[in-house]
C-alpha cells in the first residue's frame, strides 16, 4: 500500500463563489506569517545557478508551462498576478487563467495563438464589444472574420475555424445567447466567452462548453475604475499556448494591477449583487416611463442597463449630475454612455445597425449609490432631453417604454465552484 492510499486527509469541499473570492490565491498566506497579499514589484531575480535557469527556460519555450520555483523575469511571471489568475480560474471553474495588460490584449493573445496554427478564421455573433468587432473586422492580426447569428454558428464553420467568439450578455444591447446550444454547433472548434458583462457571480460559460472565458478585468474584477487588466479562463493547455504568446509580445499585467484585481475579486459578489439590484429597480422604472421606447435588461440580472429614449440622448448625456457621463462600465459609481458616439464608433453604421446598436440607445452601468438618488438624476436628465417640466408624469403622451429582456428580474446562482 503506497503513502498515497493511506492518506486519510478529508479533500476540501467545494467552496461557494463568495469564499472562493476571498480566498482563492490566498491560501498560503498564513504560513507565510501574512493576512494580505503581498505586491512584488521586481522585474529581475537573481540566480546564481544560470544552467538552471536555461533548464527551466528552455521548459518554459518548448511547453509555456508556469516556471516552477523562483521567477526569473517578470515578463515571464510575476507572483501577484499569479495569485489574481488563480483566484479568477477557481471563480470560472477553469484549469488556468491568463492575465494581461488589458482586455484587448487578453482577445489578442488568443487570436495570435490560433493564427500561430494555421486557424486563422473566426466565427462570430454580433454584438460584441466595438474594439472587439474591430479587431476581428480589419483582420488586423492576420484573422479572417464570418459574422452570423446563432442559428448560423455551425454551417459557418470551415475546416480553418480556429475560434467561435460570441459575448453575452452583449455590449451594449444586453442581448443573451444560449451557451449549451452555441457550444453544441461549434463542435470541435473552441469557443470563447466575453463574460465582463455578467462576471463568474452570475454565469459561469465554462459549465456550458465554452474552452475560453474572456473578461476585460479593468470592469467588475476591479471593480474600482482605477485598474487596466484582461484575462483569459482556461484550460491549462491553452494557458500555455497563451503564456507564450504573452511572453514573446509581452502583453503583461502589471504587478501593481494585479495586487488590485486580486483585491478586486474579493468583493466581486457583493458589489455584482447589489449593483443588480439598483440595476433591476431602475429598469423597471424605465420601463415603465413613457419617454422611453424601450428598455434592454438581461434575464439572469447584472448591473448593466440599456435604453432608447424617445428624444435625444445627447441631452441625457449632457443633463445627469449625480450619474457620471463617461465610457467604460462595472465601477462602485455609476456611468452613463452613448454606444454609438463612445464605445462602437469604431465599427461603421451599417454594422452598428446589424447589431441592433441604434442612435437612440444609451448604455448604463449601475453602481452602489442609492437607487432613489440615482433615479431623481435620471428622471430630470430624461424630461430635459424631452423638452419636458414635470419628469415622468409631464410626458405621458408619448407611451410606455418597452422592457426587452426583463420578465421578471432575477439573479441565477452558479453551482458550487471546486468540482
Amino acid at each position: 500500500m503506497t503513502k498515497d492510499s493511506m492518506d486519510t486527509t478529508p479533500a476540501t469541499p467545494p467552496r461557494s463563489p463568495a469564499t472562493e473570492a476571498v480566498h482563492a490565491g490566498r491560501e498560503d498566506l498564513a504560513a507565510l506569517g501574512l493576512h494580505t497579499a503581498p505586491l512584488d514589484l521586481s522585474t529581475t531575480y537573481p540566480s546564481h545557478d544560470s544552467r538552471a535557469e536555461a533548464a527551466r527556460l528552455d521548459e518554459f519555450a518548448a511547453t509555456g508551462a508556469r516556471l516552477e520555483g523562483p521567477p526569473v523575469y517578470a515578463r515571464l511571471d510575476n507572483p501577484t498576478v499569479a495569485r489574481f489568475e488563480t483566484a479568477l480560474a477557481r471563480l470560472e471553474g477553469t484549469e488556468s487563467a491568463v492575465a494581461f495588460a488589458s482586455g484587448m490584449a487578453a482577445l489578442s493573445a488568443v487570436l495570435l495563438a490560433r493564427v500561430a496554427q494555421g486557424l486563422r478564421h473566426v466565427v462570430a455573433v454580433r454584438p460584441l464589444y466595438g474594439c472587439s468587432d474591430h479587431l476581428l473586422a480589419d483582420g488586423l492580426l492576420g484573422t479572417e472574420v464570418t459574422w452570423t447569428d446563432p442559428a448560423g454558428i455551425a454551417g459557418a464553420v470551415r475546416h480553418d475555424t480556429g475560434l467561435v467568439m460570441v459575448e453575452t450578455p452583449a455590449n451594449p444591447t444586453l442581448s443573451e445567447l444560449d451557451l449549451d446550444a452555441v457550444a453544441r454547433a461549434c463542435g470541435p472548434v473552441p469557443l470563447l466567452v466575453d463574460n465582463t458583462f455578467a462576471t463568474p457571480v452570475l454565469q459561469r460559460p465554462a459549465e456550458h462548453g465554452a474552452r475560453m472565458v474572456l473578461h476585460s478585468a479593468t470592469k467588475y474584477l476591479g471593480g474600482h475604475g482605477d485598474v487596466l487588466g484582461g484575462v483569459v479562463a482556461c484550460d491549462e493547455g491553452t494557458a500555455r499556448e497563451l503564456r507564450r504568446i504573452r511572453f514573446a509580445t509581452g502583453g503583461v499585467l502589471h504587478p501593481l494591477a494585479g495586487y488590485l484585481l486580486l483585491r478586486g475579486l474579493s468583493t466581486l459578489p457583493v458589489r455584482v449583487r447589489a449593483q443588480s439590484a439598483n440595476a433591476a429597480e431602475l429598469a423597471r422604472r424605465l420601463a415603465g416611463d413613457p419617454r422611453v421606447a424601450r428598455v434592454h435588461y438581461p434575464r439572469i440580472g447584472g448591473a448593466m442597463v440599456s435604453f432608447e429614449v424617445h428624444g435625444d440622448p445627447h441631452r441625457v448625456i449632457a443633463g445627469v449630475r449625480l450619474i457620471t457621463p463617461a465610457v467604460s462600465l462595472g465601477s462602485v459609481d455609476t456611468l452613463i454612455q452613448h454606444p454609438g458616439s463612445i464605445s462602437h464608433r469604431i465599427i461603421g453604421e451599417d454594422n452598428r445597425r446589424t447589431g441592433g446598436i441604434g442612435e437612440k440607445l444609451l448604455r448604463m452601468s449601475v453602481g452602489l449609490e442609492d437607487v432613489e438618488d440615482l433615479w431623481h438624476d435620471l428622471d430630470a436628465a430624461l424630461a430635459g432631453a424631452s423638452g419636458t417640466e414635470g419628469g415622468a408624469e409631464a410626458a405621458a403622451g408619448e407611451g410606455a417604454g418597452d422592457l426587452r429582456g426583463l420578465s421578471s428580474p432575477r439573479r441565477r446562482e452558479p453551482e458550487r465552484a471546486g468540482r
